[in-house]
Parts: structure tokens; C-alpha cells; sequence
């Protein structure tokens, strides 16, 4: 079961992945170890075969952009001989804030032939944004230009120090102006004008991680993390040349560039991208079906909250071409998954991934039945263990056993050489191997399963309450859409569980009812929440993780509040609470005068609380 495109047998099991391993040198098993070998040689292939489809809107009556292969490469060209002209050499980096466009792509692989890419969040803050520049060297930014529907190009006028660097708009809106990205790559030839002299082990890009607020950090990738990702995963997923995917993911996060990405484009598959605002149009979200139906999508690349999302979209297409959605980001819930197959009939698998090894560290076969809780199988040549603590740190020999819950770690061809900064290492980089901060085991089979993460823990007393399993016992319940839990300060126990639901629509349940159905199922009473708070909402990332940092902010809020509300005598308070250097920090303001004795028995109503607070008052 192969294909011109693949490479080798589907994986079903690890006993495919060990036989590739003991039977193929690592370099026979790859055909090419750098970003643009792969996709030059897909070309080669492939050069007829569409690679994008670009949908301008969400509208299915709007004709598309169809790009083929060897387009592709022409235009990759071009951008990497725009970028050198331009000065950017191995060394230098071009720092890309645009959205899963074919432009995009052009100027993300073209940046890693002439030099680094650095892809970065547009809606990041302006002077989060001056920072990632000024630490990627970048000589070049290439970013959206002016558009309706998503205003990349003005906010970028507020960063800081901008004014030093060549700044490219890619015009997305229609014909490209004479100093655009898109006709400055036009005018260069569609051929390489030097020879880029790529090898594995030279950095292709600098990936930003560390969430949405705080300082980031830069992750070096080389040609080979990226290669050996891209080219090993399609043995997993089933996938080849007549794969039609849908990505909506960003190509700042590692999901749309590699998982879902470049492990297309190294298959000659065909990925269909959804509009400058990907997953996040309302229009496309509405003919989600619509557009499966249209362009014979064979593949969905998702993360849990989407699953959730397209489970209340109505099927009103033949979708039957459909075989799987691949979901990954944060742990798959299995009542979600159920769910999702049950509602549409499309087979769900998991992925695990992180930015530090390009992308993957596992991913669940399509060729074997789901497993619940499972994240999937290791990557080939590659190591993965689970290990204990011990006197207050890693031993990385110290294996847990099949089922025994531990640090996952991790090394192999797929892990970066380190954070640009070398100081930011200690406690991802140790010894060789990459600490993944997730709790998990492995199961009989060699599955990966993880149960949360290790800073997600909640302590209660001196109880270890792994969220990830509360969780699941809430989205069991019929009227619930998702749910996180987090720790909420309490003064006598640390932490005590706290759980954030939305409900499915037309569903009417109290807080209080949610509660009281789901608690008797909690795996164990000390993690039954002490109180549900539904929202509207859920906070989540550029590309759809739940955000539980600004979650736990909110539960200081909601008891800080509710404590504080028994001490002072019907005044109004207001909790604002913020990370601050790693800390979290309540800032409390009480309506009316100054008055220090009500000052002091609101502190001593908080003084075992292990949240630093500041009170003012109003007058």
C-alpha cells in the first residue's frame, strides 16, 4: 500500500516503526533531508498536481485559486532569490506575519532557502512583536498587506524599530502594486540564482513558543527537524498524493507549517486553505460540509475545539470522501471524540506534538482503530520515555512502567538544537533530550498517553489532581460543549479544582445542576470541583487551544471577590488578576473611601491565599 509520493508501508503498529527502523538505514529512509529537497522533489513528481487550493471567501459559489506543484517551486524561487538580493544570508532571518495563504508559504520556504524564517503571531502586542524581531536578527519582514477582513498590515505600524527593516505586504486583495511582495517575486527568476549550499543541520527557522502573553522563546529548527517530521508522517496518516486536506492553521504555529503543512507538500498531497482568517470565518465555518463536498477532501487537520465546533455545524453535503480528522494541540477527549464519529461518521485519530521537535512527537495510525486516551505512536528513529522524579529532578533512566504515570521525554532527528537564547534551555534541554512537561504513560502497545500537564497539576493539600481526567467526566454530560479545569486558591487546601464549561447550543442547565450531575463521576472525590463557572466562551489561542493561564487568572477573580465580598460590609469589589514575572498577582479596588482597618481585614481574610494582592479604594 503505496504510492509515488509515499514512502514505504502505512504504519499500524510499533512493530512497522521497529521494522523500518532495524531493516533501513535513516538515511535511505528519507529521500531528502531538507525543507526545500522535499518539496523540490514533489515538484519533480507532482509538477501538475494542484498543491493549494485557496478559497478567497467563505462563499461556495466563489471560484478558488488553484496553485499547482510546480508553481509552487517556481514561486519558492523566486522568493528565496528576493530574500538574497535583498541581503538576507544563512545567518539572517526573515520574519513572516501573515496568515495559511499560498504567499505566505512562497515567502516561509523561499526565507529557509536564502536564510532563517521566523514566523510570527500578528496578534501578538507591538512590543511583543519588537522583541521577536530584534532577537531573530530579522533584515526583512514580510507581512499582509491592507485587508478588509484581517488588519495585519496597521497594527504592524505600532511596533517599535520597524522603521530599520525592509518591509515587503503581500497584497492579498487583488492585483499586486508595483512594490508588493507578490510582484517583487514576479519579476525574479523561477529558478535558484545561487546555490544555498542547505545541509541537515543548518537552521531553517526560529519559531516563537510560550503562549500569547510574557516573554517568548525562539526555537531553532534545522532543515533536518523539519525533514524528518514532514517526510514520516504520512505513514501514519494513510496519506498520499490524492490526499486533499483541509488546513486552517496559521504558519507561525507548527501545526499549519509542519503537521498539517509541509507533510503535505512533501507527499504531493493537495491542501485546501480557507480564507486570510482560516478557521476563524464564520461564512466558511457555516459551508464547512459544503466545501468537503466540492473539493473531495479526503482529510481534516483539527484541534479538539474545532471537533467540538464542526459536531454543531448540520451536514448538509455528501462528504462521504472524508475518511479521518486529525486533532492535536492538547489532549483528545475521548466522550469528544465518540462524539464527533458518531455525528458524522469521519474516524478521529490524535497527534502529539511541540514546537522543540518540529512539530511531532507522535501520532495515533489511521491503519489501526482509535485507542482512547492514546496520543499515538513515537516518531520513527526516535526515543521516547516516560520517568519518574527523583530528589526533585529528572532521571532520565529511571523508566516508568507500562500504565505508571510520569515526565514524557523525547529525543531523536526531530528535536531543535535549542532556544536562540541558550540560557532559556535548562528544564526543556537536559541531557540530550528534549522535556516534554507533559504527565503521561505508555501503554502495552508503546501509545503514548498523556494525562496533563505537569504544570496543570493541581495540589490539593498534598493530593496530585490531574485536570485532564475531570474533564472528561464533564464532557460526558449531555449538555456540555467543553470544559477546562484549573486550580482555584483556597486557603485551607492550595488548590482546589474549579471547572469553566460551555454548553452546546439551545442547552439550559445551571451551573449548580452541571455540578451536582457530573460530581458522582469525578475519578476520585478529593478532584470533584468545588464550583462550575459556565461561559460563553472559552479563552483559547491563535490556533484553538483552550488558554488555561487566563483561566486560572479568572478563578483568583471569581474567589478573591466572593471572599472578600463577606468582609466589607456592602461595598463593592472588583479583582483584577495578572501574570506578572511568573507570578500571579490580584489587584483589588474597593468602592469608597480609604479606610486601613477594612484594609487589614481583607488581608487577613486572604492571608492564606497564595496569590499576592494589592488593595486601593475609589475615594
Amino acid at each position: 500500500m503505496s504510492a509515488p509520493g509515499a514512502g514505504g508501508e502505512f504504519f499500524r503498529g510499533l512493530a512497522d516503526i521497529e521494522a523500518l527502523e532495524a531493516g533501513t538505514p535513516y538515511e535511505q529512509a528519507i529521500p531528502a533531508r531538507t525543507t526545500y529537497g522535499l518539496i523540490e522533489r514533489a515538484a519533480k513528481l507532482f509538477g501538475q498536481r494542484i498543491a493549494f487550493t485557496y478559497l478567497p471567501d467563505g462563499e461556495p459559489g466563489t471560484a478558488p485559486h488553484r496553485i499547482t506543484y510546480g508553481e509552487v517551486l517556481a514561486h519558492v524561487n523566486r522568493a528565496a532569490n528576493l530574500f538574497r538580493s535583498l541581503g538576507v544570508g544563512p545567518g539572517d532571518s526573515v520574519a513572516i506575519l501573515a496568515p495559511n495563504i499560498p504567499a505566505t508559504h512562497y515567502a516561509l520556504w523561499g526565507a529557509q532557502v536564502a536564510g532563517r524564517a521566523c514566523p510570527i503571531n500578528f496578534m501578538l502586542q507591538p512590543d511583543h512583536i519588537a522583541a521577536l524581531l530584534e532577537a531573530s536578527g530579522a533584515k526583512v519582514v514580510v507581512a499582509l498587506g491592507p485587508h478588509h477582513e484581517l488588519d495585519v498590515w496597521h497594527a504592524l505600524q505600532r511596533v517599535p524599530g520597524l522603521q530599520s527593516r525592509r518591509v515587503l505586504h503581500i497584497d492579498a486583495g487583488g492585483t499586486a502594486s508595483e512594490d508588493s511582495f507578490d510582484a517583487l517575486i514576479a519579476a525574479q527568476p523561477s529558478a535558484l540564482t545561487f546555490d544555498p549550499q542547505l545541509t541537515p543541520d543548518r537552521i531553517a527557522a526560529l519559531f516563537h513558543t510560550g503562549g500569547t502573553t510574557g516573554a517568548p522563546k525562539l526555537v531553532q529548527h534545522t532543515h533536518g527537524n523539519e525533514a524528518h517530521t514532514s517526510w514520516f508522517a504520512h505513514r501514519f496518516y494513510g496519506f498520499d498524493e490524492h490526499t486533499v486536506e483541509v488546513n486552517g492553521f496559521p504558519l507561525f504555529h507548527v501545526a499549519g507549517a509542519f503537521v498539517y503543512g509541509l507533510a503535505m507538500l512533501a507527499i504531493g498531497a493537495s491542501q485546501v486553505l480557507p480564507t486570510v482568517t482560516g478557521m476563524r470565518n464564520a461564512v466558511f465555518m457555516r459551508h464547512y460540509w459544503k466545501f468537503c463536498e466540492r473539493e473531495k477532501v479526503t482529510a481534516l487537520a483539527c484541534v479538539p475545539t474545532i471537533l467540538a465546533g464542526l459536531c454543531n455545524v448540520p451536514i448538509d453535503a455528501d462528504i462521504s470522501t472524508v475518511r479521518v480528522a486529525y486533532t492535536g494541540g492538547s489532549p483528545l477527549p475521548g466522550e469528544l471524540a465518540s462524539r464527533f464519529e458518531t455525528a458524522t461518521g469521519i474516524a478521529v485519530r490524535n497527534i502529539l506534538g511541540m514546537t522543540e521537535c518540529a512539530g511531532l512527537v507522535a501520532i495515533e495510525p489511521y491503519a489501526s482503530p482509535r485507542v482512547p486516551g492514546s496520543a499515538g505512536l513515537r516518531m520513527p528513529y526516535s526515543e521516547v520515555r516516560v520517568v519518574r522524579w527523583r530528589h526533585d529532578a529528572l532521571d532520565f533512566d529511571d523508566m516508568c512502567a507500562a500504565g505508571e504515570t510520569g515526565v514524557i521525554v523525547l529525543r531523536g532527528p526531530h528535536m531543535s538544537p535549542g532556544y536562540t537564547d541558550a540560557r532559556r534551555n535548562a528544564g526543556m534541554f537536559e541531557q540530550g533530550w528534549i522535556v516534554s512537561g507533559d504527565l503521561g504513560h505508555l501503554d502495552g502497545s508503546g501509545g503514548i498517553h498523556v494525562t496533563g500537564r505537569a504544570k496543570d497539576v493541581i495540589i490539593r493539600g498534598s493530593h496530585n489532581i490531574d485536570p485532564g481526567l475531570v474533564e472528561e467526566a464533564f464532557l460526558a454530560h449531555p449538555a456540555v460543549a467543553m470544559c477546562a479545569v484549573v486550580a482555584e486558591p483556597d486557603a485551607h487546601a492550595g488548590e482546589v479544582p474549579v471547572a469553566f464549561v460551555t454548553l452546546k447550543p439551545g442547552a439550559a442547565v445551571s451551573a449548580e445542576a452541571v455540578l451536582k450531575s457530573v460530581g458522582p463521576h469525578v475519578y476520585e472525590r478529593p478532584a470533584t470541583p468545588r464550583r462550575v463557572v459556565v461561559l460563553d466562551a472559552l479563552p483559547l489561542t491563535a490556533v484553538g487551544k483552550i488558554f488555561k493561564p487566563a483561566l486560572r487568572l479568572q478563578a483568583i477573580e471569581i474567589k478573591l471577590e466572593e471572599l472578600l465580598a463577606a468582609v466589607c460590609e456592602g461595598r463593592s469589589v472588583a479583582v483584577s488578576a495578572a501574570e506578572e514575572g511568573g507570578v500571579a498577582v490580584a489587584r483589588v479596588v474597593i468602592a469608597g473611601p480609604g479606610d486601613d482597618a477594612l484594609a487589614v481585614r481583607c488581608r487577613n481574610s486572604l492571608g492564606a491565599i497564595a496569590v499576592r494582592v494589592e488593595i486601593s479604594f475609589t475615594a
